[in-house]
């Protein structure tokens, strides 16, 4: 049995060369993987003493060669193949080790020109990992140090590689490879190309949506159906999710989740991550039905659940702090779907254990930093429609204190302020026409997805109300601006004292004088938030 190896990224190649040399599999090599094995006392061939022809052009041409592909392309079984081979002097290659160049990882430093971008960009390794994955049946293709395991085992075991682990491996190697290209093909559709500045040091300008956008997801798991019985379902991930996003969460018990589970966990969770000090969010149907802040766990979940009991049952409950057994105590009294929260105490797994149903999904909040990704939010957003998709920038929009214009005579109080901020927070994540009435930290009542403003916040009310909640001297945030001042008088009938609402209309000035007249006061945030 042969082995050509040849891999940029080296984690553990050694030593499972070396397992390889044990069970008497011949090492061919390129390059610095030759010399490494070299180094470590390894009986290595190079592979230009194969193909008897040095490689060249700094190691651009080494393994594009006859002698290599003939080796990995013939079929064992056909006599042409094999006499072909005989006829040129050609060996059968039986295993194939090759990780690519790391492109990915090169272009998505700040500063990648676009030289070290095309110099990144690995010809020889997908060649040859194709050749191989085509002929999966007598050639087994590594693509990735967590399939040394499993490669080894089999051939610990039986002496050669089964037909499912060799076909899984071709299945891995193509997936591989059509990552990569992707990568290539939507980092060079994104180049804004100046012929004027090309240089080595030459650092292109990217746009935010290339010329073609390539996907790259990989499942995660089937799902029973998706939003209704009669449709089919399956849950992917991102190839490389960020830390702290929904695709991360780990299930300590409970059901498997559903389609619906899962998007109205991700909206859960991206509201709730969104607040620094202890909250708790209340989802159900994609819209937040009770969301809160408070001193700890216990006490954020008791505000946000007075919201709205009745739309909480058979909700989904995000933390973004640890449920501990009070929280747990307080939250096992309901009917929830998911419980979501960055950890469980002792306690709290133990009062949920009985509850086999619940389903607990434990995430890490992300670290933070700069970058979208940093903050375990998507950078781009996407809706089917027919035969194409939209893309997006998501909606990752920070409201600042410093942000806000009072327009109205009367100015917010410094907690109206603090309030309007945390509405504004909230009413970024309810579907449009969003109306979210708040006060000291907790949702008073919320208006949901009407295709009125005007109902949306009667509707609010109408939930306040059966909450047996006051709305007086409660602050407003309507996700778009007041066409009419009909809207503003219906919070402001309902107790309203002040109101966030990001301006823009024709008749601004009409809603600012109703604002005036009535006694209250009003801030722009110069952005809306419509989410559908």
């Amino acid at each position: 049995m042969k082995a050509l190896i040849s891999v940029s990224d080296k984690t553990g190649i050694v030593e499972f060369a070396q397992a390889l040399h044990a069970l008497g599999v011949q090492l061919l090599s390129t390059g610095g993987t030759a010399k490494l094995l070299a180094d470590k006392g390894l009986p290595v061939t190079e592979v230009a003493e194969v193909t008897r022809f040095p490689e060249m052009l700094d190691g651009r041409v080494k393994t594009l060669h006859p002698m290599v592909h003939g080796g990995l392309l013939a079929r064992r079984e056909l006599p042409e193949h094999m006499a072909a081979l005989k006829e040129h002097g050609i060996e059968t290659i039986d295993l194939l080790v090759v990780n690519l160049y790391p492109f990915e990882a090169t272009v998505a430093k700040a500063g990648c020109t676009l030289a070290d971008a095309i110099e990144n960009i690995d010809i020889g390794g997908p060649a040859m990992v194709r050749s191989a994955a085509k002929n999966w049946k007598d050639v087994g293709v590594i693509t990735a140090a967590d399939q040394y395991d499993a490669v080894l085992a089999e051939l610990k075991a039986a002496g050669k590689l089964s037909d499912k682990l060799r076909f899984a491996l071709s299945v891995a190697a193509f997936n591989r490879i059509s990552q990569y290209d992707g990568a290539i093909s939507n980092y060079l559709s994104s180049v804004t190309f100046e012929d004027e500045k090309l240089s080595e040091e030459y650092v292109p300008e990217r746009a935010a949506f290339p010329g073609q956008s390539n996907g790259q997801f990989i499942k995660i798991q089937d799902l029973r159906y998706g939003e209704n019985s009669h449709q089919q379902a399956a849950w992917y991930r991102d190839l490389y999710p960020a830390p702290g996003s929904l695709a991360t969460g780990v299930q300590l018990q409970g059901k498997e989740l559903s389609y619906n589970n899962i998007a109205d966990a991700d909206a859960a969770w991206e509201c709730v991550k969104s607040f620094d000090v202890p909250a708790c969010v209340i989802v159900k149907h994609a819209n937040p039905c009770g969301v809160a802040v408070g001193a700890d766990a216990f006490e954020a979940y008791s505000k946000a659940f007075q919201t709205d009991p009745t739309s909480a049952f058979g909700g989904i409950i995000a933390f973004n702090r640890a449920v501990d057994k009070a929280a747990a105590e307080a939250v096992s009294k309901q009917f929830v779907e998911v419980l979501m929260a960055p950890d469980f105490s002792a306690e709290a797994l133990e009062i949920f254990k009985s509850k086999v149903n619940v389903r607990l999904m434990k995430l890490a909040l992300p670290a933070g930093g700069k970058t979208d990704w940093e903050q375990g939010r998507n950078a781009i957003e996407s809706k089917r429609v027919g035969s194409g998709i939209l893309l997006q920038t998501a909606d990752n929009h920070e409201l600042q204190l410093a942000d806000l214009k009072v327009v109205t005579i009367k100015q917010p109080t410094p907690e109206e302020l603090q309030d309007l901020l945390f509405a504004w927070k909230v009413a970024k994540f309810v579907k449009s026409n969003a109306i979210v009435f708040c006060k000291n930290g907790m949702t008073m009542g919320v208006g949901a997805g009407q295709m009125s403003r005007l109902d949306s916040a009667r509707i609010a009310s109408i939930k306040a109300e059966a909450a047996k909640l006051s709305l007086q001297n409660t602050v407003v945030a309507s996700d778009a601006f007041f066409p009419f001042r009909d809207g503003l008088d219906v919070v402001v009938d309902a107790g309203a004292t002040c109101v966030a609402q990001p301006g823009g209309s024709m008749r601004d000035q009409e809603v600012i004088d109703a604002a005036n007249e009535r006694g209250v006061a009003m801030v722009f945030t110069g952005v809306r938030h419509f989410r559908h």
